[in-house]
């Protein structure tokens, strides 16, 4: 399944007015269960049903539970849905720190989707003055992530 296709799906779920849908082709299963306030996409292989699970029990982050540190802050948005890592293998150090100095391009951390590790880059140069998200929680499109104070 491609990015558009789960769009489609999303959109079908949402115009139909269903609470929950699941389609699932050869390996990749989408499952997009909608409640009153937040939508949830759960994205995952036919084997590690483990992984599919983790979604469905922690709660998921959304940008509006994550304000910025003050208000010279920026916050560092995910571009897409998926699971946040803050490193790039486990046991090794975080890509950065609360207290770190950034630059643009500097990698943050990586958001895992459909199987794809997606670096995600800081736009500013900066301080990281707070982590919203803790490794190996889902995350939703918009949810913030990090903040950086401007230098």
């Amino acid at each position: 399944m491609n990015i558009s296709e789960i769009k489609e799906i999303i959109q079908a779920a949402v115009d139909s007015g269903i609470s929950e849908l699941e389609v699932q082709r050869g390996d990749n299963r989408v499952r997009v269960v909608r409640g009153s306030v937040q939508q949830e996409v759960v994205i995952a292989a036919a084997a590690p049903a483990p992984v599919a699970a983790a979604p469905v029990a922690q709660p998921v982050a959304t940008a509006p539970a994550a304000p910025a540190e003050d208000s010279n802050s920026v916050a560092v948005k995910s571009p897409i849905v998926g699971t946040f890592y803050e490193s790039p293998s486990p046991g090794a150090p975080a890509f950065v720190n609360v207290g770190d100095r950034v630059k643009p391009g500097q990698v943050l951390c990586i958001i895992e989707s459909m199987k794809l590790m997606n670096e995600i880059e800081c736009e500013v140069s900066g301080t990281i003055v707070a982590r919203h998200v803790d490794s190996g929680q889902p995350v939703e499109y918009g949810a913030a992530l990090f903040s950086v104070r401007p230098n």
